[in-house]
């Protein structure tokens, strides 16, 4: 074959190359702005791991998220909020978000309520807090001056209890949406700790107490106290929450899309 023909050859063929790596590889999508971003603060004595489904679900909803790992079981509920909520903000504003959420559990909803009551935040968009200990537990109460339990769940393990001057009940009620899922199902583990706590409860925390003043939405899951944030019904509830400020009550909720 003469050689004058690879210099026609080559441009086609890079071409054709070029147009097949376009519509057959995957696209990427990098350093886009995110409108809106979701903050997940963890359970106590739990790490960032264990919201891992909750993330994955978010981020393919369109989110920006900000998987926050803390030791909780190192520092009051004070001082926790004060370093745990800016660094979620903090990765969520260098996203580029608008409009900033939390998902939550556990301590996770302690944290951000003790946090907006002396931050205002004008990102903030909607709160889902799972199994919050909204009123505390009879667990701390029972468990309050155990040198187990005090050496496992540490300073903010201590200010949980149900009593008035305990601090989840002196945060008073929200005034900006929130969303509270919570169970009514413990684990096999978690039988003496149902047997201490009053009417129907996760192996935590009760139904009631679990209730928020000012809350905008109330659900109640046959899930445990543990491993609610993994279940993918209460996944496919928190993202509608995130989108409605409602959660789905209605005989289709089964098919909500996540």
């Amino acid at each position: 074959m003469p050689s004058n023909t690879r210099p026609l050859l080559s441009p086609i063929f890079l071409c054709i190359l070029a147009l097949f790596l376009a519509t057959a590889a995957p696209s990427v999508h990098a350093a886009e702005p995110a409108d809106e971003c979701a903050v997940l603060l963890h359970g106590l004595g739990r790490t960032a791991s264990s919201m891992d489904p909750l993330e994955d679900a978010l981020l393919a909803a369109g989110y920006a998220t900000a998987n926050i790992d803390y030791p909780s079981r190192k520092a009051t509920i004070a001082d926790l909020a004060e370093q745990v909520v800016p660094a979620g903000l903090r990765q969520c504003r260098e996203q580029g978000a608008r409009r900033i959420h939390f998902v939550t559990h556990s301590l996770g909803g302690i944290l951000i309520r003790f946090y907006l009551t002396r931050q205002r935040m004008p990102e903030l968009g909607r709160v889902v807090m799972l199994s919050p200990p909204s009123k505390g537990s009879e667990v701390a109460d029972e468990l309050h001056d155990n040198p187990v339990y005090r050496w496992i769940n540490g300073p903010a393990g201590q200010q949980l209890g149900t009593g008035p001057e305990d601090l989840p009940n002196r945060l008073g009620p929200v005034d900006y949406p929130v969303g509270v899922i919570t169970g009514d199902k413990g684990e096999i583990w978690d039988y003496w700790f149902s047997g201490i706590i009053p009417g129907k409860d996760d192996g935590k925390v009760s139904v009631e107490r679990a209730r928020l003043e000012g809350m905008s939405d109330f659900l109640v899951v046959h899930r445990s106290h543990t491993y609610i944030m993994k279940a993918p019904e209460v996944i496919r509830q928190v993202l509608y929450f995130l989108r409605e400020g409602r959660f789905c009550h209605e005989d289709s909720c089964a098919d909500i899309s996540r």
